[in-house]
């Protein structure tokens, strides 16, 4: 649900990174954990700084991009595009030990109603075909440039279904589904995904409490080999997260054999627009969602945001809900931790046992 927040270069500087921790006798985890290299104000000199501290408590690497659609519809050749804008954060994360999945975003990540507000802005759709062919070019530049170990192709196709005119949603379904054929007819190692968003499926984004499910969008996404996932259960009426059900994401993918990614999501840590919360109520929310996670095949446990993002300074536009998502953190936006953050590390430091 979080989009684009503020868009760095990467530094060339050198970074240290740690491994798994805990001994043999020690509880494991089958999935890999981490975050995106968003850091908590757009300013270059805190990327390393967020990276540092993040990659201590991770074993992979979340690449969040939206399509840059201003760049490619200006006829910039999309593996320049990645090669310069993208690579060397991969190469980054992978010179430190990092598994790599990375997750495109064909729509506004902040109004999944909308399309992206730039191909808007060029008075564009992704209904065009011509748009779709663009896009299928940069799906072929990712995945045989940045070789990930996952690829979502859309994001909350649910909520986009949900929210959406027919037309983009339809545009959605045809433009993964012939990149899917594509990218597998390529020989591709990537394994491709697309997210649905949890709260959606389970019927209370929209105010109710009679569950959905994901079968349509397994149906219109045939490909997947894995189901990502976006949840904040705060947006949709939860106030303690120990009423979370056990079964919250595994009942969306039983009857199946698709693992889960668990692509973005959190729990705000403070009180705002009738939301009451505070850092224990995220710290809680840490640990239920690790009983969650135990109860569902899970390739991967991603926050977007390891920090706060510091808003200060910033224009948003008028009805902006990412203040919504800005309290998301581990940490703070001065790089504190939280009380959510030993939730995380006791989770971490369980060897991992594919």
């Amino acid at each position: 649900m979080i989009r684009r927040c503020w868009t760095l270069g990467l530094s060339a500087a050198l970074l240290a990174g740690c491994g798994d921790a805990g001994g043999p006798s020690a509880p494991t985890r089958s999935f890999r954990m981490g975050f995106s290299a968003i850091p908590p104000a757009p300013d270059p000199a805190l990327l390393i700084p967020t990276m540092t501290l993040w990659m201590q408590r991770a074993d992979a690497g979340l690449v969040q991009l939206s399509i840059p659609w201003d760049v490619l519809l200006a006829d910039t050749a999309a593996a320049v595009e990645v090669r310069l804008a993208r690579l060397p954060l991969v190469d980054f994360f992978r010179a430190h030990g990092l598994k790599i999945f990375v997750a495109l975003d064909v729509t506004d990540g902040l109004n999944r109603a909308a399309e992206d507000p730039v191909l808007v802005s060029l008075g564009r759709s992704i209904t065009d075909t011509a748009v779709q062919r663009r896009y299928r070019e940069y799906v072929a530049a990712v995945d045989t440039i940045l070789h990930p170990d996952y690829l979502s192709l859309a994001a909350e196709t649910n909520l986009v279904r949900l929210t959406a005119p027919a037309p983009a949603y339809d545009a959605v379904v045809t433009m993964t589904n012939d990149a899917a054929r594509e990218t597998n007819a390529r020989g591709t190692t990537a394994r491709l995904l697309v997210s649905v968003q949890v709260e959606t499926a389970w019927g209370r984004l929209q105010g109710g409490t009679t569950y959905l499910g994901v079968a349509r969008d397994l149906a219109d996404f045939p490909f997947v080999e894995a189901l990502g996932l976006s949840s904040y259960p705060y947006l949709a009426g939860f106030t303690d997260p120990d009423s979370l059900p056990l079964d919250y994401y595994r009942r969306l993918v039983q009857g199946t054999t698709l693992p889960v990614v668990v692509l973005e999501g959190g729990w705000t840590s403070i009180s705002l627009n009738g939301i009451v919360s505070d850092p224990a109520k995220q710290a809680r929310y840490i640990r239920r969602h690790a009983e969650l996670v135990g109860q569902t095949p899970v390739a991967g446990l991603f926050q977007i945001t390891f920090t706060d993002l510091d808003l200060s300074g910033i224009t948003l536009p008028p009805g902006s809900i990412l203040p919504l998502f800005a309290h998301l953190g581990l940490v703070d936006s001065a790089l504190g931790p939280k009380p959510a953050l030993a939730g995380w590390d006791s989770v971490f430091e369980r060897s991992y046992r594919p």
